[in-house]
This record gives C-alpha cells, structure tokens and sequence, in this order.
C-alpha cells in the first residue's frame, strides 16, 4: 500500500464540516417542496385525486430509489467527488422546471431529476464521511450528516410555505432551490475525494474469504433477504421512509382540511424534519455508546404511535407535539439504520451494500405515496395515514426478533 490516510473525526475534521454544510443544501432542495407541491396540485393542476396528486413523490421515489442504488458503483469508477458535482448539475434543472411547468408531466419530470439529484449527492455526502471516521464513531458522523440535510428540508420547507402565502404557489418559493443549487456546488468544489481513506479502512479492517469473492449480486442478495441483519435493516428503511411518503403527500392536505393555513401547515410540516434532523445529533452519537438494535425498534414504534396521534389530534399544539414525537421516532432509526450497514459490511462492498440498502429504503418514498394514494381513495386520507403506521410497527417487531446487534464494542 502506497499511502495511508489518516481516520479520524478529529484528523478530518475540515473536510468533514465541509459535508455537512454541503448536505444542508442538499436537503433543502427536498424541503422546497414538502409544503407547496402537494398543494399545487390541488389548487392550480386541478387534481382532485389523492393518487395522482401524490404521483410525484413516486417518481421522485423511485429515481432517487435507483440512483443510490448505482451511485456506488460509478463513484468506485470515476471517484466520490465527481458523483457529487454530477448530482448538483442535475440539480439545478428541478426549480427551473417547477416554476414554468405548464402540465403536470413536467412536474413529475422535475421531480425525477429531483430523485437523481439526491441520489448522487446525498448518497456522496454519507459515503464520504463514512470513509472519514473510525469504526466507533459512524453513528456520530451519519447523524451530522442526516441533522445537516434534514435541517435543510425542514429550512426549506417553512420558507417556501412562507413565501408561498406572502406571494403565490410559484414561481418565488423555488428561488430558493436555484439559490441552494448554486451554493451547494461551488462548496462542493472545495471538497477532495476520500479514496485513500477508503483503502485505509480497507487496509486495517480484516478480509474474509467471503468479503473476497463478493460480488455485486451477492451483495444485493445478502443485503436484501440472505443475512437477517441486513435484510431486517433494509426492511425498517423501507417502512420509515414509506411513511414519510405517506406524511409528505397527505399531511398537507389532512391539514387544510382542517382550515390551517398554509403558514400554519408550513409550520407543521417544518417542524417534523427540523426535529429529525436535530435529534439526530444525539441518536447517532448514542447508538455509537449503547448500539444500534434497541434504538431502531424503539424508533419504529415512536413513528407509528406519533402518526395515531396526530391522527386522533383535534388541536394545532397537540399537531405540533405529534410532529415533533415523529421527527424524534424517525431520528433514532436513521442515522442507526446507515451506522448498522457500515458496521456489518466490509469496506471493500460497504458502499455497495449501502446503496441496496438505500435502494430499498429510499422506494418507500414511492411504495408510501401509492399505498397512501390508493387508500385515501378508496377510502379517505384518516384511514390512510392510520393504516400506514402498521408498517413501522411490523419492522419495529421484525428488528427485535431477527436482527442482531452490529456495533462492536
């Protein structure tokens, strides 16, 4: 081995804020839709079903679903840093084409885009400080790095709910979004690849004759149904991020239909990300001190019960308590979830068992916002979003009894 780099929080720790930062950006092109779109829809498309005024969060599911599932690889290719750029440039076309869309396609266009970008550059940001930091210290890193990015969406998102009902629907709330493109890229042009820290790692973590012959579909295998760990993981991913579709798609519209306004429901749909994000500076941390499984389970049964409550809720403070208690629930799963893929997998295929991992995770976005859709349909959005939360109630059950414990002490 020609060079060595130094692991360590500490020993990168320039680099390391710099991800962060750039994440903040990266999540708030997600926010600028969270509170506008779903209601754009409705109002200016005229789309008077709950199917189709969720459609785009399946296509944004599914793009960005694939994406990370092939971000991986090119990045081995053509080097972390590069991916990044990628997924900026592709960035920059999602506001431009929401503000002069003309028909609904366009915005399902857009948001396809949308997927992709945050395939490449958040899947990047994680990989990338992953590749920094010593085996004890993912959780902390994964959960700087989610706090970043979820804090951006949550920025974002009571922005544009501002500008929206000081102006209009569009085009001012997506100002923002040319604005995050143009900053997150030229702070990503300060960043460096992490390949020699990732051939490091390599280099002092023991190799198996297993992780030797392990091939992309070996690792899509054992990340997906082989090992009960992994595939007990990619399940809990999937269920919490398919009651986020379901919470970015209905929740505005259950919302209005109480008479908030859109400043108000701008507020509540905020303050969900804003607490994910901000717990999980602690989540991350703690899961690196007591380990990953118990927190995971906990954090799928929070979810479901939060959702029951807002459902059950008639006042916009018991809302917002149930908002806040989903942010907490989903931030003791997130950065865990990541931090358990890295402890299980070897350097040499982590990225690419991560990226099933988000394959997975990341579909429920898609997998969220069809079931939501469909039920609110045959039924209405109250029995939708009740019947969504018995999927983190199941992984929360499937975490306790099939997944082991993957931080080693």
């Amino acid at each position: 081995m020609n060079a060595q780099a130094s692991i360590g929080l500490r020993e990168n720790g320039f680099l390391f804020v710099l991800l962060v930062l750039i994440n903040f950006f990266v999540g708030s092109m997600v926010g600028l839709e969270r509170t506008v779109l779903p209601l754009l829809g409705e109002k200016e498309f005229g789309l008077a079903s709950a199917s189709a005024a969720l459609s785009f969060i399946v296509s944004f599911g599914f793009s960005k679903a694939l994406m990370n599932f092939f971000a991986g690889g090119i990045a081995d290719r053509i080097g972390r840093k590069k991916v990044l750029l990628i997924g900026w440039g592709i960035g920059l076309f999602v506001p431009l084409l929401v503000m002069f869309a003309q028909s609904w396609t366009v915005i399902l266009f857009a948001n396809i885009l949308l997927g992709m970008n945050q395939g490449l550059a958040w899947s990047m940001t994680v990989n990338m400080k992953v590749d920094l930091v010593k085996g004890n210290q993912r959780g902390l890193a994964i959960g700087f790095n989610e706090f970043a990015g979820y804090t951006g969406v949550a920025s974002a998102a009571a922005a544009s709910g501002y500008l929206a009902s000081a102006y209009s629907l569009r085009p001012e709330p997506f100002y923002l979004g040319i604005g995050a493109v143009v900053i997150g890229f030229i702070l990503s042009l300060f960043t460096k690849n992490t390949s020699v820290h990732l051939k490091t790692q390599a280099f002092m973590q023991a190799k198996t004759a297993i992780d030797e012959s392990m091939s992309a579909a070996e690792v899509f295998k054992k990340t997906t149904w082989r090992d009960k760990t992994l595939s007990s993981i990619s399940f809990a991913g999937l269920s919490t991020n398919l009651k986020d579709g379901m919470a970015w798609g209905l929740f505005p519209l259950f919302f209005a239909t109480a008479d908030l306004s859109v400043r108000q429901i701008g507020v509540i749909v905020a303050l969900y990300p804003a607490a994910w994000g901000f717990f999980q500076l602690f989540t991350g941390l703690l899961s690196d001190r007591i380990g990953r499984k118990w927190l995971i389970a906990i954090g799928m049964w929070t979810q479901a019960a939060a959702i029951w409550w807002i459902l059950l809720s008639h006042s916009y403070s018991l809302w917002i308590g149930g908002a806040v208690l989903l942010g907490l629930g989903t931030a003791l799963v997130y950065p865990t979830l990541q931090a358990s893929i890295s402890d299980v997998a070897h350097p040499d295929w982590r990225a690419s068992s991560m990226g099933v991992y988000r394959l997975w995770r990341d579909s429920g976005y898609a997998f969220g916002a069809l079931l939501a859709g469909i039920l609110a349909d045959m039924l209405n959005v109250l029995w939708a979003i009740g019947l969504v939360a018995l999927l983190p109630l199941a992984a929360g059950l499937t975490i306790a009894f099939r997944m082991k414990e993957t931080l080693r002490k």
